[in-house]
């Protein structure tokens, strides 16, 4: 039988985080009542002319030197044409032959390996306004609030060999964009979404397949099923003596499908030709290295870094450095209290978790950075367990107070008085008779018991490196 795999490319369309639109004043917000973001420009008016937004240009310098790309110093708008109703010029601005950057790539993380996926280019160029269609009866209506939106086009080689690698890859852009502060990534608002070219070739041959390209995923589930629905469905066709047909398909979430919408668009559809009302865009060497020295420490560097630096395991560098948000909290907890492991551990467990269930991100936690390393500065110096830690933790994001605050008014401070905890113990060992002989008689293990028998007593109270102590001695 005649294995296939995959060859998949994205062309992601990432909405970039500026004030205002690509070549007017216009406000670049989402949000708004329909067409209230608008002016000639933006609404395709005879005669008027656009200007190049300064801070666009700069956003696609960020995400081409944070993607290792080639910038160009010349580069070249130009008209993509053809006729939807949303667009109002009948005309979309883009970049076609000259493209502000070339040859870069972005690394993911797949299974513990790491793959590196090629970019053939970013361009700058604007969006288009928006369809909304009547449920009620067969009118649409043309929002043109989004006109004008400026974008960055990020096209990936065919290098991407699976849905899941497909949906990797998409999460690491998204992270990326999010982390050098060029877009919000917000794919509910649209501000990201991407379109796939799926083909399907034997194992081994190096020959591309028919592709076809589904159009518009605005979630990384809705990337990952329609491109698993895609391979099956060419490989079905290719099985059963058939010929997968190059079209531009849309997918139905509801249906579980991708539907067949239009041939396949070439380049020369759109007879692009460049735009006579923008000269060539000049970047001069000193921008390109004002723009590289402006850069943060990037997601790749810094999870090296806290492996290195902080002795972290890689899954728990990976997932510090999913977003700088959970990064930066990292390291401001370290400024607390200055053990990596520990702190690594809280995060990802009852901090992740109670942001989960939340459905919240890091940046909304209702335990700050510095309160979360008191807590564990209590844990540390034996105030309180590590059981007791959890508790307060809980305390703490419902209520808003501080650890010592919850400590002290829920009087959960830990027991570490000898005398005290030596009459806890003589209690537990003397209702576990049978216990104390079977340990006496080489059954060590049932310390663990004792300790948790004592730990019941105290309500968890109890310091238990005092009560093993305590137990130790009177048990030899």
């Amino acid at each position: 039988m005649v294995l296939f795999e995959p060859v998949i490319g994205l062309e992601v369309h990432a909405q970039l985080k500026t004030a205002t639109k690509i070549f007017c004043g216009c406000s670049a917000a989402f949000g708004a009542p329909p067409n209230t973001h608008t002016c000639p420009i933006c609404l395709g008016m005879p005669g008027v002319l656009p200007v190049l937004n300064r801070k666009v240009v700069e956003y696609a310098l960020r995400m081409a030197l944070a993607t290792h790309c080639s910038v160009a110093q010349l580069s070249r708008f130009a008209r993509k044409n053809y006729f939807y109703p949303d667009l109002p010029k009948g005309y979309q601005i883009s970049q076609y032959d000259l493209p502000i950057a070339v040859d870069g790539h972005v690394e993911i993380q797949m299974d513990g390996q790491t793959r590196r996926i090629g970019l053939i280019r970013i361009h700058m160029e604007e969006d288009a306004g928006k369809l909304m269609h009547a449920s009620d009866r067969p009118v649409s209506f043309v929002d043109l609030n989004r006109a004008g939106v400026p974008l960055i086009e990020i096209v990936s080689e065919p290098d991407l060999r699976s849905a899941e690698e497909a949906g990797a890859y998409l999460r690491t852009l998204r992270s990326l964009i999010r982390w050098i502060g060029v877009g919000d990534g917000n794919m509910e608002e649209g501000s990201f979404r991407c379109d796939a070219n799926v083909s399907i070739r034997p194992q081994g041959s190096s020959a591309f397949g028919t592709r076809t390209e589904i159009k518009n995923l605005n979630s990384f589930k809705h990337v990952e099923k329609a491109l698993r629905y895609e391979i099956a469905r060419q490989t079905e066709i290719v099985l059963d003596g058939g010929a997968v047909v190059q079209e531009t398909r849309l997918w139905d979430p509801d249906k579980g499908v991708t539907l067949s919408m239009r041939g396949k668009e070439e380049a020369h559809d759109y007879r692009y030709f460049p735009d006579p009302d923008l000269p060539p865009l000049v970047i001069d060497r000193a921008w390109i290295d004002r723009v590289r020295g402006q850069l943060p420490e990037l997601p790749h560097e810094r999870r090296q870094r806290f492996i290195t630096d902080y002795q972290l395991p890689a899954y728990d560098a990976g997932i510090l450095t999913a977003s700088r948000e959970a990064a930066d909290y990292f390291e401001a907890c370290l400024q607390v209290y200055p053990h990596p492991k520990v702190v690594s551990n809280w995060i990802m467990g009852p901090l992740l978790g109670l942001l989960n269930a939340q459905d919240k991100t890091i940046e909304q936690s209702p335990v700050s950075a510095a309160d979360l390393a008191a807590l564990l500065q209590l844990t540390g110096e034996g105030v309180i367990s590590g059981k007791i830690a959890k508790t307060v933790f809980d305390e703490m994001a419902a209520s808003g107070r501080t650890a010592g605050q919850v400590v002290q008014d829920k009087g959960l401070a830990q027991v570490s008085d000898t005398r005290a905890l030596e009459a806890a113990v003589d209690k537990v060992l003397a209702g576990a008779a049978d216990e104390v002989s079977r340990y006496k008689a080489g059954q060590t293990k049932l310390m663990g018991f004792f300790v948790g028998q004592v730990m019941k007593a105290t309500k968890g109270k109890a310091n238990p490196n005092v009560v093993n102590e305590i137990l130790k001695k009177k048990l030899h």
